[in-house]
């Protein structure tokens, strides 16, 4: 029962995102043409599932969504972001970047993220907004 809950909690942080995304990361300079949900490749017997896949012409960014972040949901997806590039190869020449968004984020965890270059969203009222500062520089992958 707790599984299919945080599921549950996940889809509901997804849902919150998605309609923000667009607004949030122009606000950063990031120019969005597109947001896909429940992006999932395999090859060679690898596999990434990506909550959130946030694009335009040159740029992507990948976003993780989770009811509460712990520094393993920020190490998964840093592992996961490697792999972008290999197993969506149509964005092979672009500048990946992640993000990862939660409605609750402790203060550790979120700076955590900061310093591996991770957008942090969290929520806010009844919409998401990015924690990370202004002289924040988004790492690529």
């Amino acid at each position: 029962m707790i599984g299919r809950l945080g599921n549950r909690l996940g889809d509901f942080v997804e849902g919150m995102v998605k309609p923000s995304a667009v607004r949030i990361f122009q606000e950063r300079g990031i120019k969005v043409h597109q947001v896909f949900r429940g992006v999932e490749a395999e090859r060679d017997k690898k596999k990434i599932q990506i909550d959130l896949l946030v694009v335009n012409d040159i740029e992507l960014v990948a976003v993780e969504c989770k009811s509460s972040l712990s520094i393993d949901d920020v190490n998964d997806h840093l592992e996961r972001l490697t792999k972008v590039k290999i197993l969506l190869p149509q964005y092979r020449g672009m500048k990946v970047m992640g993000a990862v968004a939660a409605m609750v984020i402790p203060e550790n965890v979120g700076k955590y993220a900061y310093k591996k270059g991770l957008f942090v969203l969290c929520q806010k009222g009844d919409s998401m907004v990015i924690l990370n500062d202004d002289k924040f520089k988004p790492a690529l992958w």
